[in-house]
């Protein structure tokens, strides 16, 4: 059976290839014209579709909302019974047919008129009805569906499932979204954590393992303990001058012996240490963590005052970057 699985995918792969050259040539200006269309809209991008259409109309509506497009999708055969009055003007129509005679799409080119709205179609039949009532025509046709009897949905799918992430990705480009935007709008999840800012995940207030230069060594011992996170601030005031780690206080143990207890903690702290700001990524953070092999990082604003402190421990479900 697995050659049949690579039967599919060839023929799916190959479809993407045939759609790759014809965006790198003759669909190049058509394409341009589209993101640029997208990108004048005033109002949402309306993303149509029915059945497997409508699947990867809902994906590329997701899509584009996920990367600063306010997108939704509409149902086709429900907005004739009333979810028409989700579409408004200034709103821009993107409808997904891979034939261009779908029934349902085409009762809704009436109103998508009366609005004045600009109408974008995906389609494999660029003579189609739907073609010709376009501004734009997309097309995503294929040489053949990759199922047995050529009649399944599946490479034409891909490739509009393909050429809805490409338009998004090339709006988003174009709009000049950035990372920043990006993580406002992914707050939950794995990836949401990965984006999430050090200022959200930091421990702050009573939570900082805080000593002053003067602070006699069995003092600093006892906030290290008392805070558990194997390290301790060392701050004049608000401003952060230094570190003591565990393992800074292995290696005076080991040189100096029971004297380190009679020393103060400007005497024995780390200057300059590893430090993030505040509005820095937590996967930035992680990344100069495994870098550095350090377990915590000092949180200080653009002035160097100290703001809060991230342990590895917070970054729990993050990828480095």
């Amino acid at each position: 059976m697995w050659k049949s699985g690579e039967h599919v995918v060839r023929i799916e792969a190959e479809a993407l290839r045939a759609l790759a050259d014809r965006l790198a040539g003759p669909m190049a200006e058509v394409f341009t014209q589209a993101v640029e269309c997208l990108l004048a809209c005033g109002g949402r991008v309306v993303v149509s579709g029915m059945g497997k259409s409508g699947l990867v109309a809902r994906k590329i509506a997701a899509t584009l909302s996920s990367i600063g497009t306010p997108s939704l999708f509409l149902h086709p055969a429900e907005a004739v019974h009333g979810d028409l009055g989700m579409v408004v003007a200034g709103d821009v129509v993107l409808a997904l047919s891979y034939g261009g005679e779908t029934e349902e799409i085409l009762r809704l080119l009436a109103n998508i008129k009366r609005l004045q709205l600009k109408l974008l179609v995906m389609t494999g039949e660029p003579r189609s009805t739907l073609a010709q009532a376009a501004d734009i025509v997309l097309d995503c046709s294929v040489a053949k569906e990759a199922c047995a009897m050529g009649l399944a949905p599946t490479a034409s799918t891909t490739t509009m499932l393909a050429l809805g992430d490409a338009l998004a990705v090339a709006l988003g480009e174009r709009r000049g979204f950035r990372e920043e935007q990006f993580a406002d709008l992914h707050p939950g999840g794995k990836l949401g954590k990965k984006l999430a800012r050090v200022s959200t995940l930091m421990q702050t207030g009573e939570a900082i393992p805080r000593v002053t230069p003067q602070t006699r060594m069995s003092d600093v011992i006892y906030e290290m303990s008392r805070k558990k996170l194997g390290v301790t601030t060392v701050a004049e005031g608000e401003k952060l001058v230094g570190v003591i780690s565990d393992g800074d206080l292995r290696r005076l143990l080991e040189t100096r012996g029971k004297d380190v207890l009679d020393l103060t903690a400007g005497e024995c702290m780390t200057r300059n240490p590893k430090t993030i700001l505040p509005d820095e990524f937590a996967a930035t953070a992680l990344s100069r963590m495994e870098s550095a092999k350090i377990t915590s990082l000092v949180v200080v604003d653009g002035q160097g005052r100290l703001a809060g402190i991230l342990h590895l421990h917070d970054l729990w479900g993050v990828e480095m970057v």
